[in-house]
């Protein structure tokens, strides 16, 4: 475990992370005071973390503000007693201004693997309290989301866990954690603008003004999007009548030593497995091959301006993943296949209600992305109040000039100026997630039998050991797979066997084992969680795959 002055002495902000479960899916946590917690730009005060069944409410439960009666948010209760209750935590859901250019090149900034892997060495142990290690009075800290699988997001009564995920996923782009493009640079600088213009508003911030919802309007709402997307896995399906889909589309396979041709076929989308035949008059006899996608990976592969639309499947194998490009003509066949793919990944058919909304959401997003070069900006760069510096990496904004920055962002604002702020975050969070290597977290690693160290990376279904000098994937293994984990404590090596004899130990150089512990046990953990309302949260489980023995 990394100390304060540690983090201190290499410019580092000391990081920790409440990574209970409770705190991952909203539940209620009151803290209290003692030292300083930064949440959201607010400083808070806290001394521990006390758990409060008598205050447990899901995302999706309405809770209502205890002076006015409209609808609040449920992390509200995390609070308890503290002012902030007081003050409907609205001040939680409101974003950080935005930090000027040179503070933005003082920040840590990644530059490989290697540095990515550094950021995870503050995780503190979820199984101890924060002054067994060492956190002193007045020091400090910064909350956030340790685990990257998020349960559904509701505008209505999240706007404070919506904020808190905006804010992370603002950094981990402005800091450039997580890779992007320069085109994807600009729409999130553009939802960055926007949300910054919206949140100065006077009228956004008045939440007293805003008119009272009644219980009834309330559970309405709260009905309708629990019919809209909610319960999923209780859907029924009408297995009579399940859509498919049936297009040409191109397909390459990576070999080596092979130039990137994609091949036309005809392809047919049933159940979750694609088929591909050499053309429609053979539908009906062999494919040339039939891929299943349950749990695999789907990536787009997208550029707007280049008018490229491909999907990259990476398909579980038992010795790894086999790669598979696909390529559409146009965006509304993307969007069609794409939400095809990313449900059949998690077992569902086109059947699912969530279908539409899914091909939608690409689409919205697709076409945040498609800058009109002939569109007028409202304004000139001169005549706004922008500092295009402030809304992107530090490396970006060295490459182009200050004028062509702003008049680039304001080109990309005309395609998201009329959303209102909520809906703003929510696509800035969706465009985060979107990205390739987005929940992917790093560890520095030393495997079992090997010279070198490689990086680990650790998904919410999986583990890939990377070449640490090029990046590129090597093995991945999904934690369907796994049929047990343990670890040494005396040598801090973590030893896991999976199907078909495969077997990996290694120890992790870049933090304590029992961080990468934490993680695979916390993943398998809400693996097993579901949408039920009326679920209880397994906390004694929850310590058994976190908490280790040491």
């Amino acid at each position: 475990m990394l100390s304060a002055s540690d983090f201190a002495s290499a410019s580092w902000e000391l990081v920790v992370h409440v990574d209970h479960p409770a705190v991952e899916e909203q539940k209620d946590i009151t803290l209290r005071v003692s030292g300083d917690l930064h949440v959201g730009g607010v400083m808070l005060k806290l001394v521990e973390q006390i758990m409060s069944p008598g205050l447990y409410s899901k995302t999706m439960t309405p809770v209502y503000d205890p002076i006015n009666g409209t609808p609040a948010s449920s992390t509200m209760t995390w609070f308890s007693d503290s002012p902030l209750t007081e003050q409907n935590c609205s001040i939680l859901a409101f974003s950080q201004p935005p930090q000027s250019p040179e503070a933005l090149a003082d920040m840590y900034q990644p530059r490989c693997l290697v540095d990515k892997a550094k950021l995870n060495a503050g995780w503190l142990d979820s199984s101890r309290s924060l002054m067994e290690q060492g956190i002193q009075e007045d020091e400090q800290v910064l909350l956030r989301f340790k685990y990257y699988t998020f349960f559904d997001l509701n505008p209505k009564y999240d706007a404070v866990r919506i904020n808190q995920l905006y804010e992370q996923a603002r950094w981990a782009i402005l800091l450039e954690e997580i890779d992007c493009t320069e085109e994807e640079m600009l729409i999130f600088a553009a939802l960055q603008y926007h949300i910054s213009k919206l949140s100065l508003s006077a009228e956004i911030q008045d939440f007293t003004n805003e008119s009272e919802v009644d219980e009834v309007e309330a559970a309405l709402s709260n009905l309708e999007v629990t019919l809209e997307g909610g319960k999923a896995d209780n859907t029924l399906e009408d297995i009579t009548d399940i859509p498919k889909l049936a297009d040409n589309l191109r397909l390459f396979r990576p070999k080596k030593l092979m130039l990137k041709t994609f091949k036309q076929y005809w392809f047919v989308f049933k159940d979750t497995s694609i088929a591909y035949f050499k053309n429609k008059e053979l539908e009906q006899g062999e494919p040339v091959e039939k891929l299943n996608l349950r749990g695999c990976e789907v990536v787009p592969d997208v550029n707007v301006a280049g008018r490229k639309f491909g999907i990259k499947l990476l398909i579980p194998v038992a010795d790894g993943m086999n790669e598979v490009y696909l390529r559409c003509d146009h965006e509304n066949q993307y969007a069609r296949w794409m939400a095809a793919c990313i449900l059949a990944s998690k077992g569902k058919t086109m059947a699912d209600s969530s279908y539409q909304l899914e091909v939608l959401n690409i689409l919205s997003f697709l076409r945040m992305k498609n800058r009109n070069s002939a569109s007028q900006v409202a304004s000139s760069p001169e005549n706004m109040d922008m500092n295009p510096e402030c809304f992107v990496s530090p490396r970006c904004a060295k490459k182009h000039k200050s004028k062509q920055l702003a008049a680039r962002i304001l080109e990309a604002h005309q395609n998201v100026a009329q959303m209102p702020l909520v809906e703003a975050k929510l696509r800035f969070i969706q465009a985060w997630q979107s990205l390739p290597e987005f929940g992917l977290t790093y560890y520095l690693v030393r495997f079992k039998g090997s010279k070198k160290d490689d990086i680990l990376g650790v998904s919410y279904n999986r583990l890939i050991r990377i070449d640490a000098a090029t990046g590129i994937p090597i093995t991945t293994w999904r934690f369907t797979n796994m049929k047990q984990w343990n670890v040494n404590w005396e040598i801090r090596q973590l030893a896991i066997e999976f199907d078909q004899n495969v077997s990996i130990a290694f120890t992790c150089l870049s933090a304590d084992c029992k961080v990468v512990h934490e993680y695979i046990g916390g993943y398998i953990f809400l693996s097993t969680r579901s949408k039920d309302q009326n679920e209880t949260l397994d906390e004694d489980l929850f310590h058994k795959l976190t908490g280790g023995q040491d």
